[in-house]
């Protein structure tokens, strides 16, 4: 999985009850995915990615460098 170079922001939702997960390289929707552990969010946000890059015709952007 070292091609998954995207930002990933995973925030707690009260309204929810979990937590979500954004990716702001793929602003489309606010929230991709989501899980009920920290961990959970990650993983399912790094399987999102993976069918993000995998999707015939989809034009990836380019992945943000992070800020310092």
């Amino acid at each position: 999985m070292s091609t998954l170079r995207y930002e990933m922001a995973i925030v707690w939702s009260e309204e929810d009850d979990c937590f979500l997960v954004h990716l702001p390289d793929f602003p489309e929707q606010t929230y991709r995915t989501h899980g009920n552990s920290y961990e959970e969010a990650a993983r399912n946000g790094q399987e999102v990615l993976q069918l993000l890059l995998e999707e015939d015709g989809l034009l990836l952007p380019k992945p943000k460098p992070a800020a310092a």
